[in-house]
């Protein structure tokens, strides 16, 4: 899904220059390397082994959400590698963008989390082939500003839909994460098996929700200045739009444990078929950021687990039990896990979506 790292300050002196097309714009460096990636994951805190080795860092492009991303991929732009979530994979791969990774060349693809890896037609198809290396996981989950908002108005998600708030909320401007809190809301934790009516009643929901929203925010940048100031006091939003406000010393908090839960995603690399750049420093830039000492930035700089399980294990426990990875299966009970949709279904999301964002 997804995100910024930075500090606050360095997050506001970008604000203005992403704003203008963050598709559009690029990180120029290796150019023998171009990765299509959320802003700011161009942090070479990432991917340390790969400057160590080539010197700088790859050339990035960025795109704001992954229907934009795949979009701009299927009409002929080029790249090597590219950063999509659980949801898309499937609809990357079936559109004939990606090709197989060679498992043989990264390292530490036997110490990737067994639970991620076993989820069905994510990582690799039936014929053994690997087309993505999961590589971040974490939430979308209800954020709120502790000092203007008691928490026990926001045991329910419900609570983006409630009057009280008119002008207060912000989701973000992606149609999966507008769902899955919409199938949340409803009771619906699996989402690949929503009926019309469900599907009326999400929709329904986010209408109700529209009329709270001020904004829809578009990336972390966006959503951490409405947060932290104080524009907005009610977010769904991901886990790093909490870390890095309290960071900032604003008392913005995220809660995991409201009545119908969190959302759960996984996002990772993906090589594109036809990649221009240079395939072996590809494979450099994967086994880089599955490097385990990895795990510490994206854990305490972002409040995301790392799919590399080794990774995840020498993270420090106090740190793992503040940002809730201390106990895994707690962290994924009551979620909606954003797997893959059926393509009619994604294709009605995304219709219906710019239509309630339209005040239709």
């Amino acid at each position: 899904m997804k995100h910024i790292t930075r500090r606050l300050t360095l997050t506001l002196a970008l604000a203005g220059t992403l704003a203008a097309s963050v598709a559009a714009l690029a990180v120029a460096a290796d150019k023998d390397l171009i990765v299509f990636d959320w802003s700011g994951y161009e942090d070479p805190g990432f991917h340390p082994k790969y400057v160590e080795k080539h010197g700088d860092s790859p050339t990035f492009t960025f795109f704001g959400e992954e229907e934009e991303a795949f979009a701009k991929v299927r009409s002929g732009f080029k790249a090597d590698l590219g950063h999509p979530c659980s949801q898309s994979v499937v609809k990357w791969r079936e559109a004939g963008l990606l090709q197989p990774l060679d498992t043989s060349r990264i390292s530490g693809w036997k110490d990737l989390n067994p639970g991620i890896m076993a989820m069905k037609d994510l990582t690799t198809t039936a014929d053994g082939k690997a087309w993505f290396m999961p590589w971040d996981w974490g939430n979308t989950q209800l954020t709120y500003n502790s000092d203007q908002v008691d928490e026990k108005d926001v045991q329910s998600l419900k609570a983006l839909a409630d009057p009280k708030f008119k002008g207060r909320v912000s989701i973000g401007d992606n149609v999966d994460d507008a769902y899955a809190l919409a199938s949340l809301a409803i009771g619906l934790k699996d989402w690949t098996k929503m009926t019309a009516d469900q599907f009326k009643q999400a929709s329904d929901f986010l209408r109700e929700v529209h009329k709270n929203v001020l904004s829809y925010w578009t990336d972390s940048t966006d959503i951490v200045q409405l947060l932290s100031g104080g524009e907005v006091d009610l977010a769904w939003a991901w886990n790093d739009a909490a870390v890095q406000s309290v960071a900032a010393g604003v008392p913005i908090k995220a809660k995991k444990d409201t009545d119908e839960g969190i959302s759960t995603w996984v996002c990772g690399y993906v090589l594109f078929k036809d990649a221009p750049g240079n395939i072996d420093k590809a494979y450099d830039y994967l086994n880089a950021v599955n490097d385990p000492a990895v795990a510490d930035v994206l854990v305490k700089d972002w409040g995301y687990g790392q799919a590399n399980a080794k990774g995840m294990a020498g993270v420090d426990q106090a740190v793992l039990k503040e940002k809730g990875y201390d106990d895994v299966q707690k962290f994924v009970d009551k979620t909606l896990f954003q797997a893959p949709v059926p393509s009619d279904l994604k294709l009605k999301m995304i219709a219906e979506f710019e239509k309630i964002k339209a005040g239709y």
